[in-house]
C-alpha cells in the first residue's frame, strides 16, 4: 500500500513539474521576440529620418540630434535598468519598456513639432534601455542549468539583426500606400501587441517575486572576474567601433568604384545577411573552439578583408561582403556569450548593461572619429587605420581567456 501510494506520488509531481526544456524554449522565444521587436523599432528611424526632415524643414544637425536621442537615451539608461530589475522584476520591467516603446510610437505618429518628437523618441529610448540587458540576462538564467548558454545567446542574436531587416522593410513597402503618420501607428500597436505576447511567452516560474528571482541569480553566478569583464568591455567597444566606422564608410567606397544607389543597396544587403548568418554561426563555433580561437579566427579576417575591400574592383567586392559580413558581425556573439562567465555574483544584468552601454557607445563615436579621419586623410587611410584598430582586440582577448581559465 505505502509503495503504491509513493507511486502515484510520484507520477502527480512529475504530471504536474513544469518541464524545464519546455520553459527554456519560451523564455529563449520570448527574448528573441523582444530583441527582435525592439531592434527593427530601433532602426525603424533609419527609414523615418528623410521623411521629418522634409516634414519639419529640419537641418542635418538636428537629424542627428533626433537619433542620437533615441540610442543615446537607450544607451545611457541600460545600467539603471538592470538595477531598477532587481527591486521591481526582471520581466516585469521587459514588458513595461516594450509596452513604452510602443506608447512612444503612437506619440510619434500624432507629432506636430519637433520638440513633441523629441520627447516621444526620447521615452522611446527609455523602453529600449530595457531590452539588451534584461533579455540576454534572460535567456542566460533560463539556459544555465540545462546548457548551451552560448547557443542560445548566439540565436537571440541572430533575432535582433532579423527585426533590423524585417520591420523597417515593412514599413518601407507601407510607406507606398499610406501615410507615415499611419504606418507609425501601426508599429506602436505591434510594440503593445509585443508587450502582451512577452508576458504570455515568459515562463510563469521566471515572473515570480523580483527578490526570490535575485536570490537565485546569486547562488548560479559565479564569482567573476572585474579585470576579465574590463578585457571584454575593451574588445566589444573596438569591435563595435570598427563595424561601424566601416558602415559609415562602405557607401561611400561603393560609389568610387563606380556602383549607383540601387548597388549600393544591393550591396548593404549582402552584407547584411552574411552578418546575421555570422552572428548565429560565430555563437556555435565559439562554444566548440573557444572564445579567443574564434575572435583571433573573425577580427583578423575582418581586418584582411577591409584592406581587400580597397584593391578589389566593384564585382570583387560585392561578391566578397557576405564573408566579410559575416565575420564583421560574427565577434559580437562570441563576446555575448562570455558576459556570464565574467560577471559577479548576482550581478549579470548590470554585466550585461555594462557590455552593451560600451558596445553602442563606442559604436555611435566611431563614425564621428573616422569621418573627421576620412575628412583629413581620405577614405583609404581611415579603412586602414580600422583594419590595425581591430588587430587590438587579438591581445585583450588573450587577455580575457586569462581570466576565463583562472
Amino acid at each position: 500500500m505505502t509503495s503504491t501510494s509513493t507511486s502515484t506520488s510520484a507520477t502527480l509531481t512529475t504530471a504536474t513539474s513544469p518541464d524545464p526544456r519546455a520553459g527554456r524554449r519560451r523564455a529563449l522565444l520570448a527574448a528573441c521576440s523582444a530583441h527582435a521587436i525592439h531592434d527593427g523599432m530601433t532602426d525603424l528611424i533609419y527609414v523615418l529620418l528623410p521623411i521629418w526632415q522634409s516634414q519639419f524643414g529640419i537641418s542635418y544637425a538636428l537629424v542627428g540630434l533626433l537619433r542620437g536621442s533615441y540610442s543615446g537615451t537607450m544607451a545611457g539608461f541600460q545600467l539603471l535598468a538592470s538595477r531598477m530589475a532587481r527591486r521591481w522584476g526582471r520581466e516585469r520591467l521587459l514588458v513595461g519598456g516594450t509596452a513604452l516603446v510602443g506608447l512612444a510610437y503612437l506619440s510619434v505618429a500624432h507629432a506636430s513639432g519637433l520638440s513633441w518628437l523629441l520627447v516621444a523618441l526620447v521615452l522611446g529610448g527609455l523602453g529600449a534601455s530595457t531590452q539588451h540587458p534584461l533579455a540576454s540576462s534572460l535567456v542566460t538564467d533560463s539556459h544555465e542549468a540545462g546548457g548551451g548558454v552560448k547557443e542560445a545567446l548566439a540565436q537571440y542574436n541572430f533575432a535582433g539583426d532579423i527585426g533590423k531587416t524585417l520591420i523597417p522593410g515593412l514599413v518601407g513597402l507601407l510607406l507606398v500606400v499610406v501615410s507615415w503618420q499611419a504606418s507609425v501607428t501601426l508599429i506602436g500597436l505591434m510594440g503593445l501587441v509585443a508587450a502582451a505576447l512577452l508576458w504570455w511567452l515568459i515562463p510563469a516560474q521566471l515572473r515570480g517575486d523580483a527578490h526570490l528571482g535575485e536570490q537565485k541569480r546569486k547562488t548560479s553566478a559565479g564569482s567573476g572576474s572585474v579585470s576579465g569583464l574590463r578585457a571584454l568591455l575593451f574588445t566589444g567597444t573596438l569591435d563595435s567601433a570598427a563595424r561601424m566606422g566601416f558602415l559609415t564608410f562602405l557607401p561611400f567606397l561603393l560609389k568610387d568604384k563606380g556602383a549607383g544607389t540601387a548597388g549600393i543597396g544591393i550591396a548593404l544587403s549582402l552584407l547584411f545577411v552574411g552578418g546575421a548568418f555570422g552572428k548565429l554561426s560565430c555563437g556555435y563555433l565559439g562554444a566548440r573552439i573557444g572564445m579567443m580561437k574564434t575572435v583571433w579566427v573573425t577580427e583578423s579576417a575582418t581586418s584582411l578583408l577591409i584592406v581587400l575591400s580597397l584593391w578589389l574592383p566593384l564585382w570583387g567586392l560585392m561578391a566578397m561582403l557576405p564573408l566579410l559580413g559575416l565575420a564583421l558581425n560574427g565577434t559580437s556573439s562570441v563576446l555575448y556569450g562570455v558576459v556570464p562567465e565574467l560577471a559577479e555574483s548576482g550581478k549579470r544584468e548590470q554585466a550585461f548593461a555594462l557590455f552593451y552601454t560600451g558596445t553602442i557607445g563606442g559604436g555611435a563615436l566611431s563614425p564621428v572619429l573616422f569621418g573627421r579621419l576620412g575628412d583629413l586623410a581620405g577614405i583609404p587611410s581611415a579603412l586602414i587605420c580600422l583594419a590595425v584598430l581591430l588587430l587590438l582586440t587579438l591581445p585583450s582577448s588573450w587577455k580575457v581567456q586569462q581570466s576565463l581559465d583562472s
